[in-house]
């Protein structure tokens, strides 16, 4: 069977029309991915929330992070920028890389071996001379985001426990993973929730009309599915 019959057949199942209550949209996404197994990798699922916000106003733009309760199912590197005690503590907790200088250095050169970026306070002076290096892969540390703490070794122990950055990009979605394939739906709709209830919270008070306009989720090689959050 060729990968277009495949596509085909998974869209037939869904009903392009229609908003799946979220159970029942995350049970679908289970039936519509492909064979992990024959394909060597379990899919990741994320989730698009279309906002009615103006992406070109600065205080209607969202970023800041949320806690998964069942993680995405990926382990993420990072990257420490800290000095003494805080260093220390930042590889006890389980940092990858962890530095001041030096690793700005080896950044400087090139060295991108990581998923994630956290920086000390103290730090960020320095840092900030990455910035034409970890910009444009989105990997600034950001107050905003909790990647720029004085408690480093939290900010890891809470990354890799599960806890994801977003933002919202040019046309104002947000777009975000919520784990794999392979997890039970009920856990997708558990990370979802979360993610729901933070993007709900994070409403700018400049954005006018409705907010939440649609939501949508999927896997890797997957159609797209709505959700009702009514439901």
């Amino acid at each position: 069977m060729t990968l277009g019959k495949k596509i085909k057949e998974a869209q037939s199942k869904i009903d392009a029309d229609r908003k799946y209550p979220v159970i029942e949209a995350f049970e679908l996404l289970s039936t519509t991915s492909k064979d992990s197994t024959k394909r060597g990798f379990d899919e990741s699922v994320d989730v698009v929330f279309r906002l009615g916000i103006d992406p070109k106003k600065a205080d209607q733009m969202l970023r800041g992070s949320v806690a998964l309760p069942n993680g995405t199912g990926k382990t993420i590197r990072i990257a420490v920028f800290a000095q003494g005690e805080a260093a220390t503590a930042a590889k006890e907790a389980g940092a990858d890389f962890v530095g001041a200088d030096e690793l700005v250095a080896e950044v400087e050169k090139g060295m991108m071996d990581f998923d994630l970026v956290i920086s000390a306070p103290d730090m960020m002076a320095k840092v900030g001379r990455l910035g034409r290096a970890l910009g444009p892969r989105g990997l600034m540390p950001n107050p905003k985001t909790g990647t720029v703490t004085p408690d480093v070794a939290k900010a890891v122990a809470d990354f890799k426990s599960g806890k994801v950055e977003y933002r919202t990009d040019r046309d104002g979605n947000v777009h975000i993973r919520i784990g794999k394939a392979s997890f039970d739906a009920n856990k997708l709709a558990e990370n979802f929730s979360s993610v729901l209830d933070e993007i709900q919270r994070s409403k700018p008070a400049s954005s006018k009309g409705k907010y939440i306009k649609n939501i949508s989720a999927s896997t890797t090689m997957g159609p797209g599915i709505k959700i009702d959050i009514g439901s």
